[in-house]
């Protein structure tokens, strides 16, 4: 069975602005403000997308609007696909204050006409998830939703962290984890499908591609080019609207403009490192990159917009004189260093 035969589906719990206690977090300190559930549910579901683009697998998004949808409603998108798994991604809450209860949890419904192969999935998401992120394993448990138990495939749903927990509440906006959930919980999938999963981090992984090429790794490009404001359709084709999406993302990154997704362009689409130097003036991915990372380490940029502006120096040189750094404003290897450990403290 080829890869492209798997029809993975993906779920994202909650919308963009829930009403009801328990899908956001207390007021962040630093930040001032609640962190929406659906701030990682949203973006962990979007890279286990590309991960999953990234091993060939066909990929149905359940719920691709921002806003909610109801349960009935996912369900009965579920059941018209024959997916061959769902996937659903969450975020935990204990109460409604900051408190020390935290980890992941993975979940299926003995109630699942698969209800043996569901749980043998969530093993092994859980397994993955426990190796590859920093997260206390709390275990694999049973849930009664409709998005596990109503459904005509294998299913299972990923509690990635508490927001209740500060540590974890800050790490719902990390993008280095809300990459290493969605990494995880593909290669989960592919050990439970039994097939090779091909890592993220290896730009030998990624071919050349440019106009007339087809196939996984240009929906992959039109996938990742879309969530950076682009309107493409996520057809596999790479024609003359790709192209041109290539080139302005090149330009707004200062990279070599011919249309072409070769090395460069992918680890800057992707956000891999060598990190590059950056500062006041710069723009693009990385500073984008740069600002997430800002964000859940509690220094506040004023948006997350891809321009290196005041807000952004000022939350840059504040970061720094709290960790020790030379306080210049600069964004190099010791910064970057220290932005992207997950293993701060609340």
């Amino acid at each position: 069975m080829a890869n492209e035969d798997f029809l993975i589906g993906a779920n994202d719990e909650h919308g963009v602005n829930p009403p009801t206690v328990g899908k956001r977090t207390p007021v962040v300190p630093g930040l001032n403000r609640q962190i929406y559930e659906n701030e990682f549910n949203r973006a962990a579901k979007n890279k286990f997308i590309e991960a999953c683009m990234r091993q060939d697998f066909s990929v149905y998004d359940v719920k691709p609007e921002l806003q909610d949808i109801s349960i009935s409603e996912r369900v009965r998108r579920i059941n018209s696909q024959n997916l061959s798994l769902l996937v659903t991604f969450a975020y935990n809450a204990y109460g409604e204050d900051f408190n020390s209860t935290s980890g992941v949890e993975v979940y299926y419904s003995p109630l699942n006409p698969k209800a043996t192969e569901s749980r043998n999935l969530a093993n092994n998401l859980y397994a993955e998830l426990i190796q590859g992120t920093s997260q206390t394993g709390r275990g694999v448990k049973t849930l009664d939703v409709g998005v596990l138990s109503n459904v005509n495939c294998t299913s299972s749903l990923i509690e990635a962290g508490f927001m209740t927990n500060l540590r974890e509440a800050r790490l719902m906006i990390n993008p280095l984890f809300q990459t290493e959930v969605g990494e995880e919980a593909c290669h989960g999938v592919c050990n439970f499908l039994g097939v090779r999963y091909i890592p993220r981090d290896n730009l030998n992984n990624y071919p050349v591609i440019r106009n007339g090429s087809r196939g996984n790794f240009v929906y992959l490009v039109q996938f990742i080019l879309n969530q950076y404001g682009y309107n493409l359709s996520v057809d596999g084709i790479f024609g003359s609207r790709t192209e041109n999406a290539v080139r302005s993302f090149q330009q707004n990154n200062s990279l070599s403009v011919d249309g072409i997704v070769g090395n460069n362009t992918w680890r800057t689409l992707l956000t891999l490192p060598p990190y590059p130097l950056l500062r006041e003036g710069s723009r693009g991915a990385y500073v984008k990159f740069l600002q997430q990372l800002l964000e859940s380490n509690l220094y506040p940029v004023g948006g997350i917009d891809g321009i290196f502006g005041t807000r952004t120096l000022n939350a840059v040189r504040a970061f720094q004189q709290a960790n020790g750094l030379t306080v210049d404003g600069l964004v190099g290897n010791n910064t970057w260093n220290a932005l992207t450990n997950l293993n701060f403290s609340t």
